[in-house]
């Protein structure tokens, strides 16, 4: 197998994290997404999207997007289960990997898309875009830090894909002028703990 890649892209940084936890080594090639790399023909051919992480497999095919490589590598390789040991698992992991993604990564990302000096030559961007979606962000750490409150990971008592989803986004969200706010006291000891991780440097 080999992980197209782009350090430090925040979905890319997912898989690299999942790989980690799981002791997984697989052959990893970087990709010049600023140099215009994933637009060439044979990098479209992979994904027309032009869009990372991508994972080819031995026989040639590839899967795109981060969730859908990390479905496929805890498949593969199920210890220790990080999507969750039982259907009640499953499900809530699940379940809080969709809320993170669309309700903090994404607004992270954009907020970096409005503001980041990797897009200023490539869209129009536009400031108020980015104070608005970091607020919105923001709005989602509060609503984390409470629930952070009752339990020591995002779904329950084990590190997981959902807490991958949210480190990755905080990460990001530090290129993007937001950090997590230090009134917000459970949050801010969640991130440093899995900051702390090994894994957190692959």
């Amino acid at each position: 197998m080999i992980l197209h890649d782009l350090n430090p892209g925040m979905h890319p940084r997912r898989v690299r994290i999942f790989l980690a936890e799981k002791g997984m080594s697989i052959d990893q090639r970087q990709v010049d997404a600023a140099g215009g790399a994933n637009a060439t023909p044979e990098f479209l051919r992979l994904n027309p999207l032009g869009k990372l992480p991508v994972l080819e497999l031995d026989d040639g095919s590839v899967i795109t997007e981060s969730l859908a490589i990390c479905r496929y590598l805890e498949a593969l390789n199920p210890d220790p289960p990080l999507m969750g040991r039982t259907p009640r698992e499953a499900a809530s992991i699940e379940m809080w990997v969709l809320r993170l993604d669309s309700e903090l990564s994404r607004p992270i990302a954009q907020a970096f898309r409005h503001s980041g000096e990797f897009y200023r030559s490539r869209i129009k961007q536009v400031p108020e875009m980015a104070a608005w979606y970091r607020d919105y962000a923001l709005d989602t750490m509060a609503w984390l830090d409470r629930e952070l409150s009752e339990r020591s990971y995002i779904a329950g008592a084990h590190y997981s894909m959902a807490d991958i989803v949210a480190q990755c986004a905080c990460v990001l969200g530090k290129a993007a002028e937001l950090r997590i706010p230090s009134e917000m006291k459970h949050l801010t000891r969640w991130f440093a703990e899995v900051s702390s991780r090994p894994t957190a440097r692959a």
